[in-house]
């Protein structure tokens, strides 16, 4: 493989935060509608608009010769893109020669099985897998027709082979908030971590977000009672802060960008897979990288990723609370990437 040429300076942005984590969405598409995530009927990109294979291999490579260590691929739903094999070999590449640290997946599971061999051979070690609940009526309900006995047996797949899963809930309140502690203990059983997300204003749903709005402090108080948690230094990448729970052998993480963000320490840019970088995922400010690409080549990039890291702000505008909710994108979260 050619090596990467060096660009001229690592990305730090305007506080000083080192950008050294990429999240690319590769598809708008899913194959669920999760109530929290995207409205029952949405209307996809067209798909000219959408990156190609080699377009987002490209745009890798260069935030990958600018310092970026880690990438995730996520979608909508990552597994429906019909060459998502080859994008995923294609980057994967880069772990071989020490340019990457690790390529990882987030996937609701619904095609994992399938893609189970395919993952392990392009260099995905870890997963993460979108799952809100144990009850298969919660599960079919939150995801609006969802199969939890074939994702559970696809996960299983996944298992066997080698890949690491990490199990990312959102605490929805008056839906899942009462299994916490059966997924933990769940999860223990099965050797996943468990990391539990608050709910964030992401574009227009079919429900009042407000309305399903838990802070993380109550899933927490429901855990303890059980199992009392102890602070870790462990860190994944991303923003959840992890606590081992008294008697598992795993790692529970808390992502809470409403009652507890974690802005300060922001080490992330998302591409979109329509060519854009959103400097933070909760403002619509964002520099279209495809225009320039599909203009002036790889060379257009760099200046573009310059502009980016000065613009990228210092934290998010979210809010949910009492009825109102603040801060919130037009854009849904399938659009930006999770």
């Amino acid at each position: 493989m050619t090596a990467l040429s060096p660009s001229p300076a690592s990305l730090v942005d305007g506080f000083g935060r080192r950008i050294d984590y990429l999240r690319i969405s590769v598809t708008d598409r899913c194959d669920l509608r999760c109530r929290y995530c995207m409205a029952e009927k949405m209307t996809f990109l067209p798909r000219k608009d959408v990156l190609t294979l080699e377009e987002i291999a490209i745009m890798a490579d260069r935030f990958i010769a600018r310092g970026v260590r880690k990438i995730r691929l996520t979608g909508g739903e990552p597994l429906v893109r019909r060459d998502f094999g080859d994008l995923a070999h294609r980057i994967g590449r880069h772990l071989s020669t020490g340019a990457l640290d690790e390529l990882t997946l987030t996937t609701n599971g619904t095609r994992l099985a399938e893609h189970t061999d395919m993952l392990v051979r392009a260099g995905i070690r870890r997963i993460n897998v979108s799952l809100d609940s144990l009850d298969p009526d919660i599960y079919r309900h939150i995801t609006r027709g969802g199969d939890l006995a074939g994702t559970l047996a696809a996960m299983d797949v996944a298992r066997r082979a080698g890949l690491a899963i990490k199990i990312n809930a959102v605490a929805l309140r008056g839906l899942n908030d009462q299994g916490f502690l059966d997924m933990l203990r769940w999860c223990d059983a099965q050797g996943h971590d468990l990391t539990l997300i608050e709910t964030m204003p992401l574009g227009a749903i079919d429900e009042d977000r407000s309305d399903r709005y838990l802070p993380l402090s109550k899933a927490v108080e429901q855990i303890e009672q059980a199992h009392p948690l102890a602070p870790l230094p462990y860190r994944s990448g991303g923003p959840a802060r992890y606590f081992q729970p008294q008697g598992m052998g795993i790692r529970l993480g808390l992502i809470t960008p409403l009652s507890n963000n974690f802005c300060a320490g922001c080490n992330r840019m998302r591409l979109t897979c329509e060519g854009k970088i959103f400097m933070c995922l909760g403002h619509e400010d964002h520099i279209d990288l495809k225009a320039a690409f599909r203009e002036g080549g790889a060379d257009a990039i760099d200046a573009l990723l310059d502009r980016a890291l000065i613009r990228k702000p210092l934290a998010h505008e979210f809010a949910i609370s009492d009825g109102q909710t603040g801060g919130q994108t037009q854009r849904h979260m399938s659009v930006t990437g999770g």
